[in-house]
């Protein structure tokens, strides 16, 4: 059985999804808002692309309700199935050290004196 003959699956309820969200958006923003690598990102919704749970008409996950192109980019989300490769641990510099680099090699403007502000204020550690 293919991809496209898996029986249609229900999303969570509302509460269950807006319960994750908030739970993955918490972590998300305590530590320092990381992002994966473009490749990472890539790897990740091939990983949904393939997956039996994985509405391709909403590009949602039908496990946890999630919008995939927006989960797959944060370096603390987690497939609900462990589909997804796990990312080591990072101190607060090294997610700040990594956002820097992903902004770079994207072409992405960064205010230098913000970071040397940050830099400033706790040394870039946790």
């Amino acid at each position: 059985m293919n991809h496209e003959d898996q029986p249609k699956r229900k999303f969570p309820s509302l509460f269950q999804m807006m319960k994750s969200f908030t739970k993955d958006l918490g972590k998300y923003i305590r530590d320092g808002g990381p992002n994966v690598t473009p490749d990472e990102y890539a790897d990740r919704l091939d990983v949904c692309n393939t997956c039996e749970f994985f509405d391709k008409n909403s590009y949602r996950c039908t496990e946890c309700g999630c919008m995939m192109q927006h989960k797959a980019k944060w370096a603390t989300a987690v497939c609900p199935k462990n589909k997804w490769a796990i990312l080591p641990a990072m101190s607060t510099k090294e997610i700040m050290q990594r956002n820097i680099k992903i902004a770079k090699e994207n072409n992405i403007e960064i205010d230098e004196e913000d970071i040397a502000k940050y830099n400033d204020k706790d040394g870039g550690k946790k």
